[in-house]
């Protein structure tokens, strides 16, 4: 669950958040596109938007933080 905090994001944020998560998922292995990733990746994302940050770099790089290296969903 995310965290308790309610964030109202903007469409051309979001649009943002959309690329950058679309970006990180291209980059990855095929087999690291597992749904647990995938869900982690957004959270991630989602958690240093709530901080404020909108720079596509530092999103991509919070992004990958504490991913699965396994193939198992």
């Amino acid at each position: 669950m995310l965290r308790e905090r309610s964030v109202v994001y903007y469409p051309e944020e979001l649009s943002l958040l959309g690329h950058v998560l679309d970006q990180v998922i291209k980059s990855l292995p095929a087999a690291m596109r597992t749904p647990y990733n995938r869900t982690e990746i957004a959270r991630n994302i989602l958690a240093c938007a709530a901080t404020g940050e909108r720079d596509p770099i530092e999103l991509e790089l919070a992004a990958t933080i504490d991913l699965k290296v396994s193939t198992a969903a």
